[in-house]
Protein backbone atom coordinates (compact mmCIF):
# COMPACT_ATOMS: atom_id res chain seq x y z
CA UNK A 1 0.00 0.00 0.00
CA UNK A 2 1.56 3.41 -0.85
CA UNK A 3 1.95 6.15 1.73
CA UNK A 4 -0.89 8.38 -0.13
CA UNK A 5 -3.44 4.95 -0.02
CA UNK A 6 -2.18 4.48 3.53
CA UNK A 7 -2.85 8.32 5.03
CA UNK A 8 -6.24 8.01 3.53
CA UNK A 9 -7.11 4.40 4.85
CA UNK A 10 -5.68 6.15 8.02
CA UNK A 11 -8.45 9.28 7.95
CA UNK A 12 -11.06 6.53 6.81
CA UNK A 13 -10.02 4.37 10.23
CA UNK A 14 -10.42 7.99 12.20
CA UNK A 15 -13.47 8.40 11.33
CA UNK A 16 -15.30 5.25 11.02
CA UNK A 17 -13.74 4.44 14.95
CA UNK A 18 -15.53 8.06 15.80
CA UNK A 19 -18.73 6.89 14.35
CA UNK A 20 -18.50 3.48 15.91
CA UNK A 21 -17.18 4.73 19.81
CA UNK A 22 -20.27 7.29 19.32
CA UNK A 23 -22.68 4.26 19.05
CA UNK A 24 -21.38 2.27 21.90
CA UNK A 25 -20.47 4.72 24.61
CA UNK A 26 -23.12 7.68 23.73
CA UNK A 27 -25.96 5.67 22.19
CA UNK A 28 -25.24 2.10 23.80
CA UNK A 29 -26.45 0.69 20.12
CA UNK A 30 -22.81 -1.08 18.87
CA UNK A 31 -23.27 -1.38 14.92
CA UNK A 32 -20.48 -4.15 14.74
CA UNK A 33 -18.91 -6.75 17.22
CA UNK A 34 -16.26 -6.23 19.80
CA UNK A 35 -14.00 -7.75 18.29
CA UNK A 36 -14.14 -6.21 14.85
CA UNK A 37 -13.88 -2.63 16.52
CA UNK A 38 -10.79 -3.83 18.00
CA UNK A 39 -9.74 -5.30 14.69
CA UNK A 40 -10.38 -1.22 13.43
CA UNK A 41 -8.40 -0.05 16.44
CA UNK A 42 -5.51 -1.65 16.07
CA UNK A 43 -4.89 -1.51 12.22
CA UNK A 44 -5.00 2.16 12.97
CA UNK A 45 -2.56 2.22 15.88
CA UNK A 46 -0.19 -0.17 13.31
CA UNK A 47 -0.49 2.98 10.99
CA UNK A 48 0.11 5.25 13.65
CA UNK A 49 3.46 3.69 14.56
CA UNK A 50 4.82 3.80 10.93
CA UNK A 51 3.52 7.32 10.40
CA UNK A 52 3.85 8.81 13.94
CA UNK A 53 3.06 12.06 12.17
CA UNK A 54 -0.09 11.58 11.47
CA UNK A 55 -1.13 10.95 15.08
CA UNK A 56 -3.36 13.82 16.24
CA UNK A 57 -4.37 14.89 19.89
CA UNK A 58 -8.35 13.33 19.00
CA UNK A 59 -7.27 10.37 17.32
CA UNK A 60 -9.36 7.34 18.94
CA UNK A 61 -5.98 5.82 19.65
CA UNK A 62 -5.10 8.76 22.02
CA UNK A 63 -8.40 8.17 23.92
CA UNK A 64 -9.04 6.16 27.13
CA UNK A 65 -12.43 5.10 27.46
CA UNK A 66 -15.22 6.79 26.55
CA UNK A 67 -16.80 10.43 27.04
CA UNK A 68 -18.90 12.48 29.21
CA UNK A 69 -22.25 12.68 28.38
CA UNK A 70 -25.03 15.07 28.65
CA UNK A 71 -27.48 16.04 31.89
CA UNK A 72 -24.91 15.09 34.38
CA UNK A 73 -22.47 17.01 36.41
CA UNK A 74 -18.91 16.15 35.83
CA UNK A 75 -15.94 14.86 38.18
CA UNK A 76 -12.25 14.97 38.00
CA UNK A 77 -10.94 11.64 38.91
CA UNK A 78 -8.29 12.15 41.97
CA UNK A 79 -5.90 9.27 39.74
CA UNK A 80 -7.03 8.97 36.49
CA UNK A 81 -9.20 5.91 35.46
CA UNK A 82 -7.31 4.42 32.93
CA UNK A 83 -8.60 1.51 30.15
CA UNK A 84 -6.52 -1.93 29.52
CA UNK A 85 -4.33 -2.82 26.65
CA UNK A 86 -6.37 -5.75 25.19
CA UNK A 87 -4.92 -8.68 23.48
CA UNK A 88 -7.03 -12.23 21.78
CA UNK A 89 -3.10 -13.86 20.99
CA UNK A 90 -1.29 -15.99 23.18
CA UNK A 91 1.74 -14.46 22.40
CA UNK A 92 0.84 -11.31 22.87
CA UNK A 93 0.17 -11.94 26.55
CA UNK A 94 3.82 -14.24 26.72
CA UNK A 95 5.35 -10.99 25.41
CA UNK A 96 3.65 -8.75 27.67
CA UNK A 97 5.02 -10.88 30.95
CA UNK A 98 8.58 -10.92 29.48
CA UNK A 99 8.33 -6.91 28.63
CA UNK A 100 8.33 -6.85 32.64
CA UNK A 101 10.55 -9.44 33.50
CA UNK A 102 13.11 -7.26 31.62
CA UNK A 103 12.13 -4.20 33.10
CA UNK A 104 12.10 -5.41 36.63
CA UNK A 105 15.15 -7.44 36.79
CA UNK A 106 15.94 -9.50 39.61
CA UNK A 107 12.65 -9.76 40.67
CA UNK A 108 10.04 -12.50 41.59
CA UNK A 109 7.10 -11.66 39.07
CA UNK A 110 3.83 -13.30 40.35
CA UNK A 111 0.65 -12.28 38.34
CA UNK A 112 -3.09 -12.61 39.26
CA UNK A 113 -5.35 -13.71 36.58
CA UNK A 114 -9.49 -11.99 37.04
CA UNK A 115 -12.73 -12.52 34.84
CA UNK A 116 -13.08 -9.37 33.07
CA UNK A 117 -16.99 -8.56 33.54
CA UNK A 118 -18.79 -7.14 30.51
CA UNK A 119 -20.01 -3.61 32.49
CA UNK A 120 -18.72 -0.22 33.07
CA UNK A 121 -15.97 0.97 34.54
CA UNK A 122 -16.75 2.90 37.99
CA UNK A 123 -15.14 4.75 40.71
CA UNK A 124 -16.39 5.22 44.36
CA UNK A 125 -14.96 7.77 46.94
CA UNK A 126 -15.69 6.44 50.28
CA UNK A 127 -14.68 9.08 53.08
CA UNK A 128 -14.58 7.90 56.59
CA UNK A 129 -15.93 4.80 55.28
CA UNK A 130 -18.81 6.57 53.91
CA UNK A 131 -20.22 6.24 50.35
CA UNK A 132 -19.89 9.85 48.71
CA UNK A 133 -19.47 10.15 44.86
CA UNK A 134 -19.83 7.75 42.27
CA UNK A 135 -18.29 9.02 39.06
CA UNK A 136 -18.20 6.92 35.38
CA UNK A 137 -14.57 6.65 33.64
CA UNK A 138 -15.27 8.88 30.60
CA UNK A 139 -12.31 9.95 29.46
CA UNK A 140 -10.24 8.91 31.75
CA UNK A 141 -9.54 12.43 33.28
CA UNK A 142 -13.04 13.39 34.03
CA UNK A 143 -16.50 11.37 34.27
CA UNK A 144 -19.98 10.97 34.96
CA UNK A 145 -21.58 12.01 38.51
CA UNK A 146 -23.84 8.90 38.83
CA UNK A 147 -23.68 9.53 42.24
CA UNK A 148 -27.45 9.24 42.94
CA UNK A 149 -27.94 6.18 40.72
CA UNK A 150 -25.01 4.30 42.38
CA UNK A 151 -26.97 4.83 45.58
CA UNK A 152 -29.76 2.45 44.20
CA UNK A 153 -27.29 -0.44 43.80
CA UNK A 154 -28.21 -2.66 46.57
CA UNK A 155 -24.49 -4.38 46.44
CA UNK A 156 -23.19 -1.39 46.88
CA UNK A 157 -22.31 -0.60 50.74
CA UNK A 158 -23.24 3.22 51.17
CA UNK A 159 -21.04 2.08 54.74
CA UNK A 160 -17.86 0.02 55.16
CA UNK A 161 -16.71 -1.96 58.07
CA UNK A 162 -13.77 0.09 58.22
CA UNK A 163 -13.49 4.15 58.03
CA UNK A 164 -10.40 5.01 56.43
CA UNK A 165 -10.43 9.33 55.99
CA UNK A 166 -10.35 8.56 51.90
CA UNK A 167 -10.47 5.21 49.76
CA UNK A 168 -11.15 5.50 46.38
CA UNK A 169 -12.23 2.12 44.97
CA UNK A 170 -12.13 1.16 41.00
CA UNK A 171 -14.64 -1.10 40.05
CA UNK A 172 -17.54 -2.69 37.74
CA UNK A 173 -21.08 -2.25 37.17
CA UNK A 174 -22.91 -4.95 35.81
CA UNK A 175 -26.03 -6.33 34.71
CA UNK A 176 -26.55 -10.10 35.81
CA UNK A 177 -27.83 -12.13 32.71
CA UNK A 178 -31.20 -12.53 33.72
CA UNK A 179 -31.78 -9.14 34.50
CA UNK A 180 -30.89 -8.32 31.32
CA UNK A 181 -33.19 -10.65 29.94
CA UNK A 182 -36.11 -9.47 31.91
CA UNK A 183 -35.14 -5.64 30.70
CA UNK A 184 -34.69 -6.92 27.09
CA UNK A 185 -38.31 -8.61 27.39
CA UNK A 186 -40.19 -5.42 29.34
CA UNK A 187 -38.26 -3.30 26.30
CA UNK A 188 -39.87 -5.25 23.54
CA UNK A 189 -43.38 -5.30 25.35
CA UNK A 190 -42.75 -1.62 25.70
CA UNK A 191 -41.98 -1.05 21.17
CA UNK A 192 -38.48 -0.32 22.76
CA UNK A 193 -35.53 -1.32 20.94
CA UNK A 194 -33.86 -4.26 22.98
CA UNK A 195 -30.39 -3.74 24.47
CA UNK A 196 -27.28 -5.45 22.29
CA UNK A 197 -25.75 -6.94 25.26
CA UNK A 198 -25.08 -6.48 29.17
CA UNK A 199 -22.71 -3.82 29.26
CA UNK A 200 -24.91 -1.58 26.68
CA UNK A 201 -27.91 -2.25 29.14
CA UNK A 202 -25.76 -1.69 32.31
CA UNK A 203 -24.47 1.20 31.05
CA UNK A 204 -28.03 2.72 29.78
CA UNK A 205 -29.67 2.03 33.15
CA UNK A 206 -26.73 3.72 35.55
CA UNK A 207 -27.02 6.73 33.00
CA UNK A 208 -30.52 7.31 33.39
CA UNK A 209 -31.62 10.79 34.49
CA UNK A 210 -34.03 9.97 36.95
CA UNK A 211 -32.57 7.33 39.65
CA UNK A 212 -36.11 5.62 40.30
CA UNK A 213 -35.58 4.20 36.74
CA UNK A 214 -31.88 2.95 37.55
CA UNK A 215 -33.59 1.44 40.49
CA UNK A 216 -35.56 -1.01 38.66
CA UNK A 217 -33.18 -2.20 37.11
CA UNK A 218 -31.29 -5.25 38.88
CA UNK A 219 -27.72 -3.64 38.45
CA UNK A 220 -24.60 -5.20 40.35
CA UNK A 221 -20.91 -4.07 41.43
CA UNK A 222 -18.09 -5.81 41.95
CA UNK A 223 -14.62 -3.81 42.86
CA UNK A 224 -11.02 -4.65 42.01
CA UNK A 225 -8.68 -1.61 42.63
CA UNK A 226 -7.78 1.50 44.35
CA UNK A 227 -7.35 4.72 42.91
CA UNK A 228 -6.64 7.27 45.49
CA UNK A 229 -5.82 6.60 49.20
CA UNK A 230 -5.25 8.08 52.55
CA UNK A 231 -5.24 7.26 56.39
CA UNK A 232 -4.72 3.79 55.82
CA UNK A 233 -2.35 1.03 54.70
CA UNK A 234 -3.65 -1.40 52.30
CA UNK A 235 -2.28 -4.75 51.28
CA UNK A 236 0.92 -4.85 49.05
CA UNK A 237 -0.87 -7.33 46.40
CA UNK A 238 -3.55 -7.77 44.40
CA UNK A 239 -4.49 -10.77 45.95
CA UNK A 240 -4.71 -9.50 49.37
CA UNK A 241 -6.29 -6.45 48.57
CA UNK A 242 -9.52 -8.44 46.82
CA UNK A 243 -9.93 -10.42 50.18
CA UNK A 244 -9.33 -6.84 52.11
CA UNK A 245 -12.32 -5.68 49.99
CA UNK A 246 -14.24 -8.31 50.94
CA UNK A 247 -13.52 -7.40 54.57
CA UNK A 248 -14.83 -4.38 53.70
CA UNK A 249 -18.37 -5.55 52.49
CA UNK A 250 -17.59 -4.67 48.79
CA UNK A 251 -18.12 -7.92 45.98
CA UNK A 252 -14.60 -8.76 44.25
CA UNK A 253 -14.48 -10.60 40.86
CA UNK A 254 -14.13 -14.65 41.30
CA UNK A 255 -12.34 -16.63 41.20
CA UNK A 256 -9.08 -15.31 41.12
CA UNK A 257 -5.94 -17.09 40.86
CA UNK A 258 -2.41 -16.42 41.06
CA UNK A 259 0.40 -17.33 38.42
CA UNK A 260 3.94 -17.46 38.73
CA UNK A 261 4.99 -17.54 35.30
CA UNK A 262 3.55 -17.11 31.69
CA UNK A 263 2.65 -21.00 31.45
CA UNK A 264 0.52 -20.92 34.56
CA UNK A 265 -1.08 -17.12 33.14
CA UNK A 266 -2.24 -19.00 30.18
CA UNK A 267 -3.38 -22.12 31.77
CA UNK A 268 -5.58 -19.59 34.41
CA UNK A 269 -6.58 -18.16 30.94
CA UNK A 270 -7.71 -21.09 29.37
CA UNK A 271 -9.51 -22.56 32.65
CA UNK A 272 -11.64 -19.35 33.06
CA UNK A 273 -12.48 -19.43 29.55
CA UNK A 274 -14.03 -23.12 29.80
CA UNK A 275 -15.89 -22.04 33.19
CA UNK A 276 -17.11 -19.05 32.18
CA UNK A 277 -20.70 -19.95 30.68
CA UNK A 278 -21.76 -21.26 34.10
CA UNK A 279 -21.41 -17.13 35.61
CA UNK A 280 -24.92 -15.09 36.25
CA UNK A 281 -23.00 -12.71 34.28
CA UNK A 282 -21.26 -11.74 30.84
CA UNK A 283 -17.85 -12.10 30.75
CA UNK A 284 -15.85 -11.39 27.51
CA UNK A 285 -12.28 -12.04 28.92
CA UNK A 286 -9.38 -12.21 31.33
CA UNK A 287 -7.27 -9.57 33.35
CA UNK A 288 -3.99 -10.07 34.15
CA UNK A 289 -1.96 -8.29 36.69
CA UNK A 290 1.45 -7.69 38.36
CA UNK A 291 0.30 -8.89 41.66
CA UNK A 292 2.99 -7.22 43.96
CA UNK A 293 1.59 -2.89 43.93
CA UNK A 294 5.26 -1.82 44.84
CA UNK A 295 6.36 -3.01 41.35
CA UNK A 296 3.02 -1.30 39.54
CA UNK A 297 4.63 1.78 40.11
CA UNK A 298 8.09 1.00 39.08
CA UNK A 299 6.82 -0.04 36.21
CA UNK A 300 4.22 2.82 35.36
CA UNK A 301 2.16 3.81 32.59
CA UNK A 302 1.71 4.52 28.95
CA UNK A 303 -0.36 7.68 28.17
CA UNK A 304 -3.73 5.78 27.80
CA UNK A 305 -3.02 2.59 29.66
CA UNK A 306 -0.71 1.08 33.04
CA UNK A 307 2.17 -1.52 31.89
CA UNK A 308 0.81 -4.07 34.25
CA UNK A 309 -2.12 -5.15 33.27
CA UNK A 310 -3.71 -6.27 29.97
CA UNK A 311 -7.12 -7.75 29.13
CA UNK A 312 -6.97 -11.01 27.17
CA UNK A 313 -9.94 -10.87 25.40
CA UNK A 314 -12.19 -14.50 24.43
CA UNK A 315 -13.04 -14.48 21.03
CA UNK A 316 -16.81 -15.01 20.84
CA UNK A 317 -18.55 -18.04 19.84
CA UNK A 318 -18.73 -18.12 15.88
CA UNK A 319 -20.47 -20.22 12.99
CA UNK A 320 -20.37 -20.54 9.67
CA UNK A 321 -23.02 -20.68 7.69
CA UNK A 322 -24.81 -19.96 3.77
CA UNK A 323 -26.47 -16.26 3.34
CA UNK A 324 -29.52 -17.74 0.95
CA UNK A 325 -30.53 -14.16 -0.04
CA UNK A 326 -31.13 -10.93 1.49
CA UNK A 327 -34.07 -8.74 2.21
CA UNK A 328 -35.35 -5.50 3.27
CA UNK A 329 -37.25 -4.36 5.76
CA UNK A 330 -39.17 -0.92 6.47
CA UNK A 331 -39.78 0.37 9.41
CA UNK A 332 -42.34 2.30 11.17
CA UNK A 333 -39.45 5.81 10.16
CA UNK A 334 -39.23 4.62 6.71
CA UNK A 335 -35.62 3.33 6.97
CA UNK A 336 -34.58 0.68 5.08
CA UNK A 337 -32.78 -2.29 6.94
CA UNK A 338 -31.21 -5.16 5.15
CA UNK A 339 -31.28 -8.67 6.72
CA UNK A 340 -29.49 -11.75 5.86
CA UNK A 341 -31.75 -14.54 4.98
CA UNK A 342 -29.55 -17.52 6.30
CA UNK A 343 -29.15 -21.84 6.03
CA UNK A 344 -30.39 -22.38 10.00
CA UNK A 345 -27.34 -23.28 11.99
CA UNK A 346 -26.89 -23.75 15.96
CA UNK A 347 -24.93 -20.63 18.08
CA UNK A 348 -24.73 -20.01 21.59
CA UNK A 349 -28.02 -21.68 22.59
CA UNK A 350 -30.01 -21.66 19.74
CA UNK A 351 -30.84 -21.71 16.08
CA UNK A 352 -30.10 -18.65 13.93
CA UNK A 353 -32.11 -18.18 10.58
CA UNK A 354 -31.46 -14.84 10.07
CA UNK A 355 -28.72 -12.08 11.30
CA UNK A 356 -28.57 -7.92 10.88
CA UNK A 357 -26.60 -6.73 7.99
CA UNK A 358 -26.66 -3.35 9.60
CA UNK A 359 -26.89 -1.00 6.40
CA UNK A 360 -25.16 -1.01 3.00
CA UNK A 361 -22.04 0.72 3.86
CA UNK A 362 -20.97 -2.38 6.56
CA UNK A 363 -22.13 -4.56 3.80
CA UNK A 364 -19.75 -2.57 1.06
CA UNK A 365 -17.09 -2.67 3.65
CA UNK A 366 -17.14 -6.31 4.55
CA UNK A 367 -17.91 -7.24 1.05
CA UNK A 368 -20.62 -9.86 1.59
CA UNK A 369 -22.49 -11.24 -1.55
CA UNK A 370 -25.25 -13.51 -1.41
CA UNK A 371 -24.36 -17.03 -1.67
CA UNK A 372 -21.47 -16.31 0.24
CA UNK A 373 -20.28 -18.84 3.25
CA UNK A 374 -20.43 -16.45 6.33
CA UNK A 375 -19.48 -16.10 9.66
CA UNK A 376 -22.08 -14.94 12.06
CA UNK A 377 -21.60 -14.35 15.63
CA UNK A 378 -24.52 -13.07 18.65
CA UNK A 379 -22.99 -9.99 19.97
CA UNK A 380 -23.90 -10.58 23.91
CA UNK A 381 -24.74 -14.30 22.70
CA UNK A 382 -28.41 -11.96 21.85
CA UNK A 383 -28.58 -10.26 18.59
CA UNK A 384 -27.67 -12.52 15.77
CA UNK A 385 -25.06 -10.40 13.10
CA UNK A 386 -22.73 -11.41 10.27
CA UNK A 387 -19.34 -10.60 11.04
CA UNK A 388 -17.53 -11.33 7.31
CA UNK A 389 -17.70 -13.40 4.51
CA UNK A 390 -15.36 -16.55 3.76
CA UNK A 391 -14.23 -15.29 -0.14
CA UNK A 392 -11.79 -18.52 -0.35
CA UNK A 393 -15.26 -20.78 -0.33
CA UNK A 394 -16.92 -18.63 -3.44
CA UNK A 395 -17.38 -20.46 -6.34
CA UNK A 396 -18.22 -16.86 -8.50
CA UNK A 397 -21.61 -17.47 -8.96
CA UNK A 398 -22.03 -15.26 -5.51
CA UNK A 399 -23.78 -11.81 -6.13
CA UNK A 400 -23.10 -8.35 -4.68
CA UNK A 401 -26.16 -6.36 -3.41
CA UNK A 402 -26.99 -2.71 -3.32
CA UNK A 403 -30.39 -1.74 -1.13
CA UNK A 404 -33.25 -0.88 -3.85
CA UNK A 405 -33.27 2.97 -4.76
CA UNK A 406 -37.01 2.60 -4.54
CA UNK A 407 -39.06 1.31 -1.36
CA UNK A 408 -40.20 -2.52 -1.74
CA UNK A 409 -43.58 -1.62 -0.01
CA UNK A 410 -44.67 1.13 -2.18
CA UNK A 411 -41.78 2.14 -5.00
CA UNK A 412 -41.22 5.48 -4.13
CA UNK A 413 -37.55 6.65 -4.26
CA UNK A 414 -35.73 6.12 -1.49
CA UNK A 415 -33.56 9.12 0.34
CA UNK A 416 -30.35 9.19 2.00
CA UNK A 417 -30.07 10.90 5.32
CA UNK A 418 -26.37 12.32 5.50
CA UNK A 419 -24.44 13.68 8.64
CA UNK A 420 -22.83 17.30 9.36
CA UNK A 421 -20.04 16.35 7.09
CA UNK A 422 -22.33 15.08 4.27
CA UNK A 423 -21.51 12.01 4.78
CA UNK A 424 -24.50 9.07 4.17
CA UNK A 425 -26.05 6.99 6.69
CA UNK A 426 -29.31 5.53 6.56
CA UNK A 427 -31.74 5.01 3.11
CA UNK A 428 -34.98 6.13 4.07
CA UNK A 429 -39.02 5.70 2.24
CA UNK A 430 -40.26 9.41 2.75
CA UNK A 431 -43.51 8.53 1.75
CA UNK A 432 -45.62 8.56 5.18
CA UNK A 433 -48.34 6.93 3.13
CA UNK A 434 -46.33 3.67 2.94
CA UNK A 435 -47.83 0.54 3.76
CA UNK A 436 -45.37 -0.74 6.34
CA UNK A 437 -44.39 2.75 7.38
CA UNK A 438 -48.23 2.94 8.76
CA UNK A 439 -48.36 -0.89 9.98
CA UNK A 440 -45.39 0.48 11.89
CA UNK A 441 -47.07 3.28 13.34
CA UNK A 442 -50.55 1.52 14.22
CA UNK A 443 -48.70 -1.67 15.75
CA UNK A 444 -46.53 0.63 17.48
CA UNK A 445 -49.36 3.22 18.63
CA UNK A 446 -51.01 -0.18 20.24
CA UNK A 447 -48.23 -1.66 21.36
CA UNK A 448 -47.98 -2.87 25.44
CA UNK A 449 -45.17 -0.11 25.92
CA UNK A 450 -47.61 3.13 24.05
CA UNK A 451 -51.43 2.83 24.60
CA UNK A 452 -51.71 -0.99 25.42
CA UNK A 453 -54.45 -2.00 23.03
CA UNK A 454 -55.28 -5.30 23.86
CA UNK A 455 -56.57 -7.87 20.72
CA UNK A 456 -54.26 -5.25 18.34
CA UNK A 457 -51.67 -7.38 17.38
CA UNK A 458 -49.31 -7.66 14.43
CA UNK A 459 -52.05 -10.17 12.53
CA UNK A 460 -54.93 -7.76 13.20
CA UNK A 461 -52.94 -4.53 12.43
CA UNK A 462 -51.85 -6.05 8.88
CA UNK A 463 -55.21 -6.86 7.99
CA UNK A 464 -56.91 -3.34 8.99
CA UNK A 465 -53.67 -1.45 6.65
CA UNK A 466 -54.58 -3.73 4.18
CA UNK A 467 -58.64 -3.65 3.79
CA UNK A 468 -57.57 0.05 4.04
CA UNK A 469 -59.70 0.46 7.49
CA UNK A 470 -57.36 1.95 9.05
CA UNK A 471 -54.65 4.51 7.79
CA UNK A 472 -53.19 6.76 10.89
CA UNK A 473 -54.08 6.48 14.40
CA UNK A 474 -57.01 8.26 14.36
CA UNK A 475 -58.65 5.76 12.13
CA UNK A 476 -58.71 3.22 14.84
CA UNK A 477 -61.21 5.41 17.20
CA UNK A 478 -63.42 5.49 14.34
CA UNK A 479 -63.71 1.33 13.77
CA UNK A 480 -66.62 -0.10 14.11
CA UNK A 481 -68.33 -3.36 15.02
CA UNK A 482 -69.24 -4.98 11.90
CA UNK A 483 -66.22 -3.85 9.99
CA UNK A 484 -63.99 -5.71 12.29
CA UNK A 485 -65.96 -9.21 12.92
CA UNK A 486 -65.45 -9.97 9.27
CA UNK A 487 -61.86 -10.13 9.59
CA UNK A 488 -60.15 -13.27 9.59
CA UNK A 489 -60.17 -14.97 13.22
CA UNK A 490 -61.84 -12.45 14.32
CA UNK A 491 -65.95 -12.41 15.50
CA UNK A 492 -68.85 -10.44 16.82
CA UNK A 493 -67.36 -11.00 20.59
CA UNK A 494 -63.53 -10.93 19.84
CA UNK A 495 -64.60 -7.62 17.92
CA UNK A 496 -66.75 -6.09 20.42
CA UNK A 497 -63.46 -6.60 23.09
CA UNK A 498 -61.38 -4.95 20.80
CA UNK A 499 -63.69 -1.62 20.00
CA UNK A 500 -63.97 -1.49 23.76
CA UNK A 501 -60.31 -1.69 24.50
CA UNK A 502 -59.49 0.81 21.87
CA UNK A 503 -62.10 3.28 23.42
CA UNK A 504 -60.32 2.26 26.97
CA UNK A 505 -56.70 3.71 25.66
CA UNK A 506 -58.22 6.87 25.71
CA UNK A 507 -57.57 7.22 29.63
CA UNK A 508 -53.83 6.01 29.04
CA UNK A 509 -51.19 8.72 30.70
CA UNK A 510 -49.90 11.34 28.59
CA UNK A 511 -46.45 9.78 28.12
CA UNK A 512 -47.92 6.60 26.40
CA UNK A 513 -49.60 8.70 24.24
CA UNK A 514 -46.53 11.04 23.28
CA UNK A 515 -44.54 8.24 23.00
CA UNK A 516 -47.13 6.01 20.74
CA UNK A 517 -46.55 8.74 18.34
CA UNK A 518 -43.84 7.17 17.41
CA UNK A 519 -41.45 10.52 16.73
CA UNK A 520 -37.80 10.18 15.91
CA UNK A 521 -35.65 10.30 18.82
CA UNK A 522 -38.52 10.24 21.45
CA UNK A 523 -38.29 6.96 23.11
CA UNK A 524 -40.17 6.08 26.30
CA UNK A 525 -37.72 8.08 28.57
CA UNK A 526 -38.01 11.14 26.87
CA UNK A 527 -41.61 11.15 26.36
CA UNK A 528 -42.08 10.29 30.57
CA UNK A 529 -39.34 13.60 30.88
CA UNK A 530 -41.99 15.44 28.38
CA UNK A 531 -44.98 14.81 30.42
CA UNK A 532 -43.33 15.69 33.45
CA UNK A 533 -42.81 18.83 32.28
CA UNK A 534 -45.57 19.64 30.54
CA UNK A 535 -49.20 19.31 32.22
CA UNK A 536 -50.90 18.15 29.01
CA UNK A 537 -50.84 18.24 25.24
CA UNK A 538 -52.02 21.72 24.17
CA UNK A 539 -49.03 23.02 26.38
CA UNK A 540 -46.23 20.97 24.31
Amino acid sequence: MTSEREHLRHRELVEEIRRHEHAYYILHRPVISDSEFDRLERELRDLESRHPEWITPDSPSQRVGGSVSEGFQTVRHAVPLMSLDNTYSDEEVAAFIARAEKQLPGETLEWTVEPKIDGLSISLRFEHGVFVQGATRGDGTTGDDVTANLRTIRSLPLKLKESPPLLELRGEIYLPLAGFRRINSERESAGEEPFSNPRNAAAGSLKQLDPRITAKRPLALVAYGLGAVEGVEVPSEQSALLQWLVELGLPVPEPVTVARNTEEVLRAITELDRIRRDFGYETDGAVVKLNRLPLRERLGSTAKAPRWAMAYKYAAEQAQTQLKGITVQVGRTGKLTPVAELEPVFLAGSTVARATLHNEEEIRRKDIRIGDRVVIEKAGEVIPAVVRSVPECRTGSELEFSLPRSCPECGTPVTRETTSEGEGIDWRCPNLDCPAQIRGRIGHWCSRGAMDIDGAGDVLVNQIVQKGLVRDVADLYRLQVPEVQNLERMGEKSARNLIEAIEGSKSRDLWRLVFGLGILHVGAGAAKALARAFPDLDSM
